[in-house]
């Protein structure tokens, strides 16, 4: 499939423009770095002269906390999810190998065992069930491919949807997985911003012993900056990718290390407070799609974006562009997450800036 970008490029706009664009196009949590974080900056800023701690033993037991049954020894810390994911694929995934994914998702989940030669199934994810997968058609794609799975990768929260995949189903999917041998891969970044009850989903990784959860402190945490991220699994997991890792980082940054060591730290005050802006902004979302006949959703229960089905003769990505010049509010196509006909929205910005932006866009669908 062609690569096309997922959002963010801010910059592209005022290049072209001179104006900073009312940006709701980036999978990024929008929320404002934490002030504990702001204030261990500094302090950082000091030890950048020094090698850091190649094994992040202190950051390794801030994220062992995020589960029940990890260990800090189980946990490899990378640069961002992107790297968490790329790293594991990379390790676990040979030519011909035999891989299953979910669709929407990022598009590293099927596009880099493609690139290493494996044959990828896609389980399409549905707007009439949810954006939730179906245990019958997995099993199917299982038997399709000979009971002979390397990885199934799925994401939960789901980017771009905002579906939440509850612990039963995920249940059901580590057994289809383990019928099958195969490691399950969950992409987690957005653990921690389930919108009703408990923040944080069961994580796989608990569920299953090949379980696989990779993380960061982008979504959850609003520090998609220090791009930092991480793995965590079976112990054969780690030692596998710690022969990886030696040639690909080595070690994540200092600042880095110590900024998000600093966040887990203050966890639950940093999740209430983005829990709080994500449902005043899912607030305005739905009140913004009741009252506009053009825009149809699956209300997101959890992470910060909405994928909006439109009704409107134009391809996605010609809408954006559309909506991006005439009114400065960006949006990301559906055909970058190869899903044509929807838009995905980040809706956790600030409240009066998610107000603005919804009316601008409101006013332009009017106006069609």
């Amino acid at each position: 499939m062609d690569h096309l970008p997922h959002g963010g490029d801010w910059a592209s706009f005022v290049a072209e423009y001179g104006a900073v664009p009312l940006d709701f196009s980036a999978s990024v949590s929008p929320l404002g770095t934490p002030r504990g974080v702001q204030a261990a900056i500094a302090t950082a800023a000091q030890a950048v002269d020094r090698y850091p701690d190649p094994l992040c033993r202190t950051l390794r037991q801030a994220i062992a906390g995020l589960y029940q049954s990890i260990a800090p020894e189980q946990i490899t810390v990378t640069n961002g999810a992107i790297g968490a994911n790329a790293l594991t694929m990379l390790a676990l995934v040979e030519p011909g190998d035999q891989v299953i994914s979910v669709l929407p998702t990022y598009q590293q989940h099927y596009s880099i065992p493609e690139s290493i030669g494996a044959q990828v199934h896609i389980l399409r994810l549905r707007e009439e069930t949810g954006w939730l997968p179906d245990p019958e058609e997995l099993r199917g794609l299982v038997r399709a491919a000979g009971g002979r799975v390397k990885l199934i990768n799925i994401n939960n929260p789901n980017n771009p949807t905002g579906s939440v995949m509850e612990e039963p189903l995920l249940r059901e999917l580590v057994e289809i997985a383990r019928s099958a041998g195969a490691w399950l891969l969950c992409d987690e970044v957005y653990r921690g911003l389930c919108h009703q009850g408990e923040a944080y989903t069961a994580s796989v990784a608990d569920l299953y012993e090949k379980g696989i959860s990779t993380g960061s402190m982008s979504k959850t945490y609003s520090l998609a900056g220090l791009r930092l991220g991480w793995v965590a699994g079976p112990a054969e997991l780690w030692q596998l990718l710690s022969r990886h890792r030696d040639y690909h980082i080595i070690s994540v940054g200092r600042l880095d290390d110590l900024l998000a060591a600093t966040a887990l730290e203050c966890r639950e005050a940093i999740s209430a407070r983005n829990l709080a802006i994500c449902r005043e902004g899912g607030r305005l979302l739905e009140e913004f799609v009741a009252n506009q006949p053009r825009i149809s959703y699956v209300k997101p229960k959890g992470g910060t974006t909405a994928f909006l089905k439109y009704d409107l003769p134009l391809e996605s990505a010609q809408l954006c562009r559309k909506l991006q010049a005439e009114t400065g509010v960006m949006l990301l196509p559906g055909s970058a997450l190869d899903v044509e006909g929807y838009l995905r929205i980040g809706y956790c910005n600030d409240p009066a800036i998610t107000a603005k932006g919804l009316a601008l866009f409101h006013q332009w669908l009017q106006e069609q």
